[in-house]
């Protein structure tokens, strides 16, 4: 990392993703991108039941706690940073959580318009996703 503050989508300092649970490759509540990270945890996702089973039944299950990686497991309404290619892959499969802008990574520009951004903005106001 540099000292330089990671900047979110927007160009602005990054916002935390999330602290209960922590997420973020570095468990410190922000989707950074890092070099080190090969799965570029970069998107603030709002999960929801249908984005968790669908994970699931592409071999990565989230919901079940494993205590012995300090995992909680998590549940529809956190925010996690997921892997920038698993969300592209939930939305090409209609399966995508909304993504919390000021907290998602600028690098995901690389991969994804901003206009699709938009698209899959969370509100927070709107208690249904």
């Amino acid at each position: 990392m540099t000292d330089e503050p990671d900047r979110n989508v927007y160009g602005t300092e990054l916002r935390p993703c999330s602290a209960e649970p922590e997420t973020g490759f570095l468990r410190d509540g922000h989707c950074r991108h890092l070099r080190r990270d090969p799965g570029r945890h970069e998107v603030c996702a709002v999960l929801t039941e249908e984005f968790l089973q669908f994970s699931k039944s592409q071999g990565n299950d989230l919901m079940t706690p494993q205590p012995e990686l300090d995992f909680p497991g998590l549940e529809p309404g956190d925010r996690w940073c997921l892997c920038l290619p698993r969300w592209i892959e939930a939305r090409e499969a209609g399966h995508a959580p909304r993504i919390v802008l000021e907290a998602t990574h600028e690098r995901v520009l690389d991969e994804i318009d901003p206009d699709t951004l938009r698209e899959y903005e969370f509100d927070p106001r709107d208690e249904s996703d």
